[in-house]
């Protein structure tokens, strides 16, 4: 499930967990037909799209993104000349040379929830990458197809395969293959040096996003609570088969209590460590500093920066990483 955020299992999640839920609207006027430039001239390759087979420019030089295309692209490396609007707070956990990557672009909309096609048609894309829901593609499809070859990515693709179809599209694919690799070695090491800490320890995942109600938290089983689950190994609770997540459901602080069932406990933290904004409310409760994960050191603080691209995946997995290594063996 992609975050940026979060962060995708149908048009209320991506609203919940990215941002804004994002509607196009098209001024009047010619719709545009793309521009002969970029790597138009240098002949066309064939990629797999949620909307089809797609002729792509062989070496993309104007690449326009749309949704949550955004930051997987720049993160494999590309320079988009337009984008919709991210949240402060996303590209805030951007690294410094990709978030002068995204400032660099051209914002297509005066707001976050709207793009102008003309706009979008007037810097003239060799290529658009889309992810939005499929019930706001399709009205726009066609349009978007006039301006540029488009490849589409419904909100229920995977972070990997979001990646695959994003570098397959822009011609970044061995870039693709190093973060392929070095994720690898770093998973591969965590389940090493770490094994004996994770093995027999129950572990629970916390959150509160910044839309929670007053004195409310929940379960975290998606975003990079994902990755630690089914990457890393860490047992941790997640909702049933074809339920909601859990992280859907807000629970009131007077039910931190029950965290006590389990033997560590993460939760979010910023790039330097300290509890997130949203989070603080929960750390100064009595009842999460009487936590025996809490009052043990078995309550960690673990940096999530997305979970939507290798590149943030990778920054996750190094911050999970110093946070089990502070557990003892069997914790």
């Amino acid at each position: 499930m992609i975050m940026t955020s979060l962060r995708r299992r149908g048009a209320a999640l991506a609203a919940g967990l990215l941002s804004a839920a994002l509607v196009l609207s098209a001024c009047g006027g010619d719709d545009g037909d793309g521009d002969d430039t970029g790597g138009a001239a240098g002949g066309t390759r064939s990629i797999q799209a949620d909307n089809g087979t797609i002729e792509v420019p062989a070496d993309p030089q104007r690449v326009a993104t749309i949704g949550n295309t955004t930051l997987p692209f720049i993160d494999l490396g590309g320079k988009p000349i337009g984008v919709t609007e991210e949240s402060a707070s996303d590209v805030g956990q951007l690294p410094e040379d990709q978030q002068a990557t995204y400032e660099s672009a051209t914002i297509l909309a005066a707001s976050a929830d709207e793009v102008d096609l003309e706009e979008l048609a007037g810097l003239n894309p060799d290529l658009i990458l889309v992810q939005i829901p499929d019930s706001e593609f399709e009205p726009l499809k066609a349009r978007l197809e006039a301006i540029a070859p488009t490849a589409f990515f419904g909100l229920d693709t995977e972070w990997k395969a979001l990646a695959d179809g994003v570098a397959a599209a822009g011609g970044l694919t061995d870039r693709l293959g190093e973060q392929k690799a070095e994720f690898d070695t770093r998973l591969a090491a965590i389940k090493e040096e770490r094994g004996a800490a994770i093995e027999g320890t129950s572990f629970v995942d916390v959150i509160r996003w910044s839309s929670s109600d007053a004195g409310t938290f929940a379960i975290a089983d998606i975003g990079c609570s994902e990755i630690a689950r089914d990457e890393v190994g860490l047992d941790l609770p997640e909702a049933a088969a074809g339920a909601d997540p859990l992280a859907w459901t807000s629970l009131p602080f007077e039910q931190l209590g029950e965290l006590s069932q389990y033997d560590v406990i993460t939760y979010p933290v910023d790039a330097e460590g300290q509890p997130t904004e949203p989070f603080k409310p929960v750390v100064e409760t009595n009842t999460w500093k009487a936590l025996p994960a809490v009052t043990s050191g078995h309550a960690l603080g673990v940096f999530c920066p997305g979970n939507n691209s290798y590149g943030s995946v990778i920054r996750y997995l190094d911050s999970l990483d110093k946070a089990l290594a502070t557990l003892p063996d069997g914790a």
